[in-house]
């Protein structure tokens, strides 16, 4: 079954339509790094949104196969391929909302930050881009680490004049996916209506999920908690041991990153009470950059909804995870200013 929010039925027509004719306008989505192995997979969730007019994909490699590929699906969204460099700017005129998945991926025994040096070099150089073309853009950054990507491109916009931190999101979503399926699991719930917030940030002991916010309310020991907060926090590397040294996690966070631009643009349609966990710049904690939920708005974030409160046991989550963000956070400043 296709997911809820992209499903091209009777239900998500309806969804659509509670949307006023003159709130709607035509969405166009880039999907930069449309050819890897998130980008194939999210593109074709949006491909099939009734709420995307428009797809841009870029990549360096294989975007005219994808674009092809693609374009034969029934659905309204026209699909357009930019390839290389010299195409970038182009891929990115008149685009809404960028979701940018684009990097190299995890493999057995490398932590996130492994992937650093490459990946910050791509995200910067797309920033820039962004930046100079489609400035007011609401931004979607997958590419991890995401705890330093997301500041690497804020400075990028900084330094070009032309940053909005309301614009700039790192996409956490997966572990709120990861959450609500892993605790549904537990308790016997829909995982479709199950929802735990998930806070602070998206690697390791800086993931914090909520379980004692989980709606179904959702009771459990303390060893089985700390078993489920673990699992939460690790899963990314359960995904990269399964595969074998083929992949990560590419097909859920497709799904993830498609659930999170859908939201987007459903906020920029004008739709109200569209709330969803995001990494963000943040006075929140002593971290400049944290993840709570977020109502989003037609200008990115309407208003940080902030974390409520935490039990003892996710206090001591949220002591530990900070040290950590700052580092993270630190790295990927320190990756653009010193250069």
């Amino acid at each position: 079954m296709l997911p809820r929010f992209v499903r091209p039925t009777l239900s998500a027509a309806q969804g659509a339509k509670r949307l006023s004719t003159s709130a709607r306008h035509d969405t166009k989505v880039a999907v930069m790094g449309a050819s890897g192995g998130i980008g194939q997979p999210l593109s074709l969730l949006l491909k099939q949104s009734p709420l995307v007019s428009e797809l841009s994909l870029y990549d360096v490699v294989n975007t005219p196969g994808v674009a092809a590929d693609l374009s034969h699906i029934n659905s309204a969204a026209k699909v357009k391929a930019y390839t290389g460099p010299e195409q970038l700017k182009d891929s990115l005129k008149g685009v809404q909302v960028v979701v940018i998945p684009a990097g190299v991926p995890r493999k057995p025994g490398m932590t996130r930050d492994d992937l650093f040096n490459t990946n910050a070099s791509i995200v910067r150089d797309l920033a820039q881009a962004v930046a100079e073309v489609s400035p007011k853009a609401l931004v979607a950054i997958i590419s991890n680490p995401v705890n330093s990507t997301v500041p690497i491109a804020s400075e990028v916009f900084n330094k070009a004049g032309v940053y909005d931190p309301k614009r700039i999101f790192g996409v956490t979503t997966l572990d709120i996916v990861r959450a609500n399926t892993f605790i549904a699991e537990a308790k016997g719930y829909d995982p479709a209506t199950t929802n735990v917030p998930v806070i602070g940030g998206h690697s390791g002991i800086t993931i914090i999920p909520l379980l004692s916010q989980a709606k179904p309310s959702a009771s459990f020991p303390e060893d089985k908690v700390k078993a489920l907060t673990g699992r939460i926090q690790e899963a990314g590397t359960e995904v990269v041991k399964a595969k074998a040294g083929t992949g990560s996690a590419t097909l859920s966070m497709a799904f993830a990153g498609a659930r999170f631009a859908i939201s987007l643009i459903r906020a920029l349609n004008g739709e109200s009470n569209v709330v969803e966990c995001s990494y963000v710049r943040s006075d929140v904690t002593d971290a400049k950059y944290f993840s709570t939920p977020l109502l989003l708005g037609k200008n990115g974030v309407e208003k940080n909804l902030g974390y409520g409160t935490l039990n003892s046991y996710e206090q001591v989550l949220l002591k530990a995870a900070i040290p950590e963000l700052k580092k993270n956070i630190q790295k990927g400043e320190d990756f653009i200013n010193k250069k």
